[in-house]
């Protein structure tokens, strides 16, 4: 079985919570795109653990985590991500974590580039909002072939650090004429690959025949994504997008075995909307700043990479009506309704106003996206505390209520509903 766990949104929909949940039926855990740029945010018996690079199937003893081929790696941040979790009790071995030898390298130097671009951006007002973790200029020095891969790090031969002084004039042609930054220098860079090729070499392997191999033999694969349908490089509000495909349809190919396809696709959504970065996001529109503040604060809406706060907003039916079609959703978990338990009404977005007049129900990209007004329409809230609830009967009516008009309005089933951080807080809503 090959099962994708996607979000449908602009991310940080709870997809790590749910893959915590969820991986107790998998063998294995395999992220297939992205990079530290994003977190995942987990809360089990064992404690509260923020991800960024690890798969969040590595909080399960039992289940093997693969980092795969379209994944971009910065080995400096795996390093300590990797040995704070065994600071927190999680064992981390070459057993239980393989690392895609095809997997691209974040160098020192892409973190610094994307630094001083945005910084750069920022004078006009035409920064992206990037996280500066280095993502967007990996992924275009992959494209350029300008890239070391973590398999290049099981070889650091003359062939390899010929390619890198290669890889660093052609850098510094722009770190220096561009920037006026100080040189990049090859002998820094060989130092930091051999610090980390010491490191990581018996976690490097070729996951795509491993992954293969378990698919051959019955077992179960998890696909994890990181951020959502609306950050898809292709498909999402770009250019305020992510740098890779994080649709479900790619994860056979980021993980390693593009011939293989997904058995089934779950997409995760919120109760109601947030989004860090810039870009057009109408849901926010939909409230006042005393609401969204205190929509905010009750879920505690601050980025599980970065720590700002997140723009918010009532859940946009037409932004996620787009996103379960984007991901081939066969089904949905809906995340954080308790959240809205202090609400006395629950907004929802149902349709954007365009500039020219119109009304739509279907998700525009360009101007019109950038100029979309939100129309809004209300439900009857519960306003009482939902968080014990663990079978369908459990919820108030008027939740049961919203959880059935957002399946009606995506068009797929809601079959997990999170009511809490913690792992067993949960309902699985089964027809």
């Amino acid at each position: 079985m090959l099962t994708a766990i996607t979000g449908i949104n602009w991310g940080d929909e709870g997809k790590g919570r749910m893959v915590d949940l969820i991986s107790q039926e998998y063998d294995i855990v395999a992220r297939y795109q992205g990079g530290n740029n994003a977190g995942h945010t987990v809360k089990n018996e064992r404690g509260k653990f923020v991800l960024n690079l690890l798969p969040s199937g590595i909080l399960r003893p039992d289940v093997v985590c693969v980092m795969g081929n379209g994944m971009v790696i910065d080995p400096h941040h795996l390093d300590g991500e990797i040995n704070k979790l065994r600071e927190q009790g999680i064992s981390i071995t070459p057993a239980n974590l393989k690392i895609s030898d095809r997997a691209t390298i974040t160098m020192p130097y892409h973190v610094d580039q994307d630094g001083l671009e945005e910084a750069r951006l920022s004078k006009t007002g035409a920064q992206f909002g990037s996280t500066k973790r280095g993502i967007a200029y990996t992924y275009g020095d992959k494209y350029m072939k300008k890239t070391l891969r973590m398999g290049d790090l099981l070889h650091l031969d003359d062939s390899v650090r010929k390619r890198l002084v290669t890889m660093v004039d052609s850098k510094n042609l722009v770190m220096e004429g561009s920037y006026n930054a100080a040189p990049i220098s090859v002998d820094e860079m060989w130092a930091w690959l051999e610090k980390y090729a010491a490191i990581f070499k018996d976690y490097i392997c070729d996951v795509g025949q491993y992954l293969a191999d378990a698919d051959a033999a019955g077992k179960k694969v998890l696909f994890e994504a990181q951020l959502g349908a609306l950050r898809d490089i292709d498909f999402g509000i770009y250019p305020y997008t992510t740098s890779s495909n994080t649709i479900g349809a790619y994860a056979p190919i980021g993980a390693g075995i593009p011939g293989h396809k997904l058995t089934n696709s779950i997409g995760v959504m919120k109760a109601y909307s947030s989004c860090v970065g810039d870009g057009p996001f109408a849901a926010e529109l939909a409230m006042t700043e005393e609401e969204k503040h205190a929509l905010r604060e009750a879920g505690h809406e601050y980025g599980a990479a970065t720590g700002r706060p997140r723009r918010v907003g009532p859940i946009d039916l037409v932004a996620s009506r787009y996103g379960v079609f984007c991901q081939g959703c066969d089904e949905v978990a809906l995340t954080l309704l308790d959240v809205l338990d202090y609400m006395e009404k629950i907004p929802m977005v149902t349709a954007y106003k365009l500039s020219d007049g119109t009304t739509t129900t279907r998700f525009p990209m360009g101007e019109a996206l950038d100029t979309a007004q939100p129309v809004v329409e209300y439900l009857p809230g519960w306003h009482c505390d939902i968080t014990a609830a663990r079978k369908w009967e459990d919820l108030p009516k008027e939740a049961q209520n919203y959880v059935e008009y957002l399946e009606k309005a995506v068009g797929c089933k809601i079959t997990y509903i999170s009511v809490g951080a913690e792992r067993e807080a949960y309902i699985h809503h089964v027809v």
